[in-house]
């Protein structure tokens, strides 16, 4: 395919698989038990994912809690009082907050991409959690012996390790998950926050090649969650001339469920260097409504009057499901609407004539 078409990166959990978590949170079945039913979620993603013709995979994040909370399985030194992320529907999601130091991914990314490499051929895609967003585990009155220099140190040295050792494990491309970026922007108007967002992500960017960042990303959205968004009210205005300043190759950009997406796209197009690629989304994960491979075209086709066809991308808005207990999203709609990117995408790209 000759335009570029990746996932960002989660798809709904099978019944099965969050009965299994349930019944392992009552006591009711043991660990193997729940590993069984983890490796029975990842085995038959991985095969919907391949039959979707989609030519880059994910392993759907089958065995992650949630995307931002997965290096903190299994850590000690958390308390439950973190910081509280709302939605516009009015639920919250709340991060833990590091109780003492040091810190340390519990699990790292390589992991996943080791479990999925043995059950599939296809390039496969890694998403790993920004650095930004497990700097809001320090809490705002410090920790005595810890200074939040430290804490920085240790995050930026973890958050290294996490992206280098999914790409020396076989992915093919590796996606930073940067949601808090639009959020930042609500939180704080001026910018501080975004800026100083993106300093720290760009510090562990730094510490890659220019070949290693080519193949490295960052994915923001206004947040995607039981059908509801934390950040949609914000402009992307405000928010893509530093997101553009990040050390990244690749960025995925929320778009099919934006308002003006001609707007946004022309801004995109003003702040694009020589050795980015833009993937827009295409199909929105929090739409009911899938969409058909001809709608997924005619989006290709307005982003393509506007920006490169040969730096051009596209993908989803969003993961379809980035917390564990999101059902809000049927498993069979997300992979229909997987299939109308890959299916829309090559329809253009023959329009096209590449």
């Amino acid at each position: 395919m000759a335009i570029l078409t990746e996932p960002i990166g989660s798809i709904p959990r099978p019944a099965s698989l969050l009965q299994a978590i349930a019944a392992f949170g009552a006591g009711q079945i043991n660990q193997p038990a729940l590993d069984d039913a983890f490796a029975a979620a990842l085995r038959d993603t991985i095969e919907q994912f391949e039959k979707t013709g989609s030519p880059v995979i994910t392993d759907g994040e089958q065995t992650k809690p949630s995307f931002a909370t997965y290096p903190l399985s299994g850590l000690k030194n958390l308390a439950p009082d973190g910081v509280v992320i709302p939605f516009a529907d009015g639920h919250v999601r709340q991060l833990p907050r590091l109780s003492a130091a040091p810190f340390h991914y519990g699990v790292h990314a390589a992991g996943y991409v080791e479990a999925a490499r043995k059950l599939t051929r296809r390039p496969l895609k890694q998403a790993v959690i920004s650095a930004s967003a497990l700097s809001l585990l320090y809490p705002a009155d410090g920790i005595p012996g810890y200074p939040r220099e430290e804490f920085a140190a240790d995050l930026l040295n973890e958050a290294e390790a996490d992206i280098r050792g999914a790409l020396d494990a076989g992915a093919a491309t590796v996606q930073i998950d940067f949601t808090e970026a639009r959020l930042s922007l609500k939180l704080d108007p001026s910018g501080g926050l975004l800026r100083r967002f993106i300093a720290l992500n760009n510090q562990v960017l730094e510490r890659f090649s220019d070949d290693e960042r080519r193949r490295i990303g960052v994915h923001v959205c206004p947040g995607g969650d039981h059908d509801s968004t934390h950040s949609a009210d914000v402009d992307y205005a405000a928010l893509l001339p530093d997101l553009f300043q990040m050390e990244a190759g690749r960025f995925y950009l929320q778009m099919a469920s934006e308002a003006d997406r001609k707007r946004v796209l022309g801004v995109v197009a003003s702040l694009l260097k020589p050795e980015h690629i833009v993937f827009v989304g295409v199909v929105d994960p929090i739409n009911p409504v899938v969409e058909t491979a001809a709608v997924v075209r005619d989006r290709v086709l307005e982003a393509a009057r506007l920006l490169p066809i040969a730096q051009l991308g596209t993908t989803d808005d969003c993961g379809f499901s980035p917390f564990a207990d999101d059902t809000s999203t049927a498993r069979e709609i997300a992979f229909s609407k997987i299939r109308a990117r890959v299916e829309g995408t090559e329809l253009a790209a023959r329009e096209l004539g590449v």
